[in-house]
């Protein structure tokens, strides 16, 4: 099948470490012709977003640290020194090509939270509109796994922006020419795959781990990038930044790197309950978990327990009677509302918590179960 990127108009582009990384600290020329390249897809029309890994491991070269860095604290140190200088090599660059850019940072509950993720998304495509290049990083300097509010790599973040934007292509620019047979840094052999339909657990097995020592991410998480795309129907392109055309060639469709198509597109919402961490737990009984299954509102009468504290709109694990989760769902009242009405009847939300709310815990619409998330 022909590359067909005709329709394409909003562009997530993603920057690997590896590529902004040299013996001298930051590559400015590697930085330099990625943003030509931007520059000049804006020229043809297109809106470009850049997601840019970097900051760790600018930070670490401008400390002299050489070495792999684990530990948490020092690794939020060095993001929050390398990122100005991060930044400061970006903004030179485009200003030599008449653009202007702005800077990101996120963290996970940003995109988790429907009131923040809104605002977020009115932001960006305000940024759009004005011709401004937005440049999102995570916000290593605070982001940690441990408190659940780290993405876990810019390849997943990536991702979440391409999806959670609305974008068309997704292309994450790494130090090889894409998906292979093998890894072609160690095995002569190794053939370069050109489209993937569908990403696969034997597709994973091909996939490694971290690429560098300041890196989080390998071809495993860039395929798992590319499928959480997919279900926004965007498609992705892994290809080398080494190719100082890449960007340019790919939207000509020429066949570069490895294309990922895009799977059925779910709607917005479903995407961003997906793609959210939970904040608590509902456990209900058997009727509610066949009404569910039939496609029915949640009753306060079928909840048995509340796991959590979370906020009304908030993204929540529904389990059954035995605590296995089956689906994520965003109600419309708080957990200590759910706590108060748990068990009653819908006609007594009234009496219990006051005129003017809803009587059932969340509608269909507000439900995905998790094997259609797969």
């Amino acid at each position: 099948m022909s590359r067909d990127f005709s329709k394409v108009k909003r562009i997530v582009v993603k920057v690997g470490t590896n590529l902004l990384s040299c013996d001298d600290g930051i590559d400015e020329y590697r930085i330099e012709i990625i943003v030509q390249q931007i520059a000049e897809l804006t020229k043809k029309g297109y809106q470009v977003i850049l997601v840019t890994s970097g900051a760790i491991g600018m930070g670490a070269k401008e400390l002299g640290i050489v070495h792999p860095v684990v530990a948490i604290a020092l690794r939020q140190a060095l993001a929050s020194v390398g990122q100005p200088i991060l930044m400061s090599s970006y903004r030179a660059h485009f200003k030599k090509q008449s653009l202007n850019c702005s800077q990101v940072l996120l963290t996970r509950p940003l995109l988790d939270k429907r009131k923040t993720y809104v605002n977020l998304r009115n932001s960006i495509f305000t940024l759009l509109d004005l011709g401004i290049i937005p440049i999102l990083n995570e916000n290593d300097s605070v982001s940690t796994a441990e408190i659940g509010n780290a993405f876990g790599d810019n390849d997943r973040m990536s991702a979440l922006v391409a999806s959670k934007l609305d974008a068309d292509l997704l292309i994450i620019l790494t130090d090889i020419e894409g998906l292979y047979t093998a890894n072609p840094k160690n095995d002569p052999a190794a053939i370069l795959i050109s489209e993937v339909y569908e990403v696969t657990k034997d597709l994973m097995n091909v996939a490694g781990g971290a690429g560098s020592a300041f890196s989080t991410g390998g071809m495993k998480t860039k395929l798992l990038a590319a499928k959480i795309a997919g279900i926004a129907g965007c498609q992705s392109v892994i290809a080398t930044g080494y190719d100082n055309e890449i960007l340019l060639k790919i939207l000509r469709e020429e066949k570069v790197g490895t294309l990922i198509h895009a799977t059925e597109r779910k709607s917005q919402k479903t995407r961003w309950m997906i793609n959210s961490s939970v904040n608590g737990k509902i456990l209900i009984d058997d009727g509610a978990f066949r009404a569910l299954k039939a496609h029915k509102s949640l009753l306060p009468a079928g909840i048995i327990e509340i796991e959590g504290s979370f906020q009304a709109g908030d993204v929540v694990e529904l389990c059954d009677k035995n605590g296995v989760a089956f689906a994520k769902a965003s109600p419309y009242y708080d957990s200590t509302d759910i706590i108060a009405i748990s068990g009653h009847n819908s006609s007594d939300i009234e009496v219990l918590l006051g005129k003017g709310r809803k009587d059932v815990i969340f509608r269909p619409e507000d439900l995905v179960f998790l094997d259609e998330s797969k």
